[in-house]
């Protein structure tokens, strides 16, 4: 039984990563599959959100990739936005000393930008199926040296009508290639895909942890429409939550339940597919960094998004589809932690409730209202909650980017400037070695250097009075 990731064939880079990223026992899914993936087996896994998959997938990608090779070796469609961004970070964060590069490739952002980033060196492409066909249409995307395919949330592709674009997607790579396919239920569309696009591929079914009430305690509240809102609102006092998802069926759902609990003084945001992208993921950060305590969302965001410490997810509307309950409510009960997940379900909604009941194999707990007596016994707490500013989250990224300084500078490809003058004169500076330069990128006018293992000031220092290629460019620590 492997117990430690220094147990796998990873390289020193790796497991330096994984161990400033707080990694440290592999979780089942990772355990399974992080062997046969080095192996390069063809995979279809079966696992929940949230039982660490991405870095079950992402590990042996960051291990496996060439560095020395600059054409897109592995892409990875990912059913939403959110999901995409998510998972180039922790391609970034696991490579981020083999200083692998990673670009993230989906809709309602600029193509220039995304081309831009493909002109470059770029080890790993993670996107929507939609943008990843426009870029393979326009041809700024070459896949001919790819040799990894992962396909994640294949269950979710499917709702979502895009498995057609990830057929086609499949169709314009080399078949000598590794394919892992991810969902976390097996319809019978996602079984077909297996077997056609991949090399008798090998089954691994993770039991799911997010049905059982051991991690997340079930319960819901019978209760009319019209009375709803103040049900939350006595339910959210007497719970009291550090940190607590609020779940709707609709944009305008979310927009109507976030003005009111804005009106009642709550620290409050909202995050739809109605927003533009930038602000979703704004939102999602600082939810993250822990900013505010309630952040009410429609499904969009309950694919994909890796937030420690949710004590409660709340579904102001059950969800149509059965599995959305599993993906909702398993964004609390993480890591080991517990959590609650409570739903309001109205006296109309007992078939969606007997089929979500089927779905998770038990039946949900009911209970009563809290009572006025209750409420006001609560309140002073709650009052006393909401005047403390929410504890600030640990970002698991911290400890990995204390030792990293991005450096800017003002010069690029129109000076003719490459990768490897920047390596070549940043590793002559006394007590610096190749090993101390991350990821390289370089844009047409400026260019930006990741600088490692705490190295960053004194290159800041040297490199103010050191030309490169002849020419002494401006530098400076680049904004976040």
């Amino acid at each position: 039984m492997k117990t430690s990731f220094k147990d796998y064939a990873l390289s020193e880079d790796i497991i330096r990563a994984l161990d400033s990223l707080g990694y440290e026992q592999p979780t089942d899914v990772q355990m399974e599959v992080i062997p046969l993936a080095l192996a390069r087996k063809d995979l279809a896994v079966k696992a929940q959100t949230g039982s660490g998959k991405t870095a079950a997938f992402g590990i042996p990608i960051c291990e496996l990739v060439q560095w020395e090779e600059n054409s897109p070796q592995a892409l990875i469609l990912t059913p939403t936005r959110e999901l995409a961004d998510q998972v180039k970070h922790d391609i970034t964060n696991i490579g981020r000393f083999k200083r692998i590069k990673a670009t993230a490739l989906y809709g309602k952002q600029p193509f220039a930008k995304q081309q831009a980033e493909l002109n470059q060196k770029c080890h790993v492409v993670v996107g929507t199926p939609g943008r990843v066909m426009d870029h393979l249409k326009r041809g700024t995307l070459d896949l001919e040296r790819l040799e990894y395919l992962v396909i994640d949330e294949a269950d979710e592709m499917l709702r979502m009508g895009f498995i057609d674009q990830v057929e086609a997607i499949i169709n314009e790579l080399p078949t000598d290639r590794m394919t892992l396919l991810f969902s976390a239920t097996l319809p019978k569309d996602v079984e077909k895909l297996c077997h056609r696009y991949m090399k008798s591929p090998v089954d691994i079914e993770i039991k799911a942890a997010v049905s059982t009430t051991d991690q997340i305690e079930h319960s819901l509240f019978i209760v009319k429409e019209d009375q709803k809102f103040r049900l939350l609102q006595n339910v959210i006092i007497v719970e009291n939550p550090d940190s607590c998802m609020i779940f709707c069926r609709t944009q305008e759902h979310v927009d109507q339940v976030c003005e009111q609990l804005e009106k009642a003084h709550y620290t409050c945001e909202k995050i739809h597919g109605g927003m533009m992208q930038d602000d979703r993921f704004k939102v999602m950060n600082a939810f993250k960094r822990g900013e505010f305590r309630y952040l009410v969302a429609t499904d969009v965001a309950a694919r994909g998004i890796d937030v420690d410490s949710i004590t409660h997810v709340i579904n102001y509307d059950l969800p149509m589809e059965k599995a959305s309950y599993v993906h909702r409510t398993g964004r609390t009960g993480r890591a080991g932690k517990t959590g609650k997940a409570i739903s309001l379900v109205t006296p109309h909604e007992d078939r969606f409730l007997a089929e979500i009941q089927g779905y998770i194999g038990f039946e949900i707990p009911r209970r009563e209202a809290p009572s006025y007596e209750e409420v006001e016994e609560a309140r002073a707490a709650f009052d006393t909650k909401m005047q403390t500013q929410p504890e600030a989250k640990k970002d698991k990224n911290e400890e990995l980017n204390k030792e990293i300084l991005k450096l800017y500078f003002n010069g690029g490809k129109k000076k003719k400037i490459r990768a490897v003058d920047f390596v070549g004169t940043i590793a002559k500076i006394e007590g610096v070695t190749v090993e101390d330069i991350g990821i390289i990128t370089i844009q047409d006018n400026v260019s930006y250097v990741d600088i490692l293992n705490g190295k960053g000031p004194l290159v800041l220092r040297t490199m103010r009075d050191t030309t490169i290629k002849g020419k002494l460019l401006k530098v400076h620590e680049a904004f976040k």
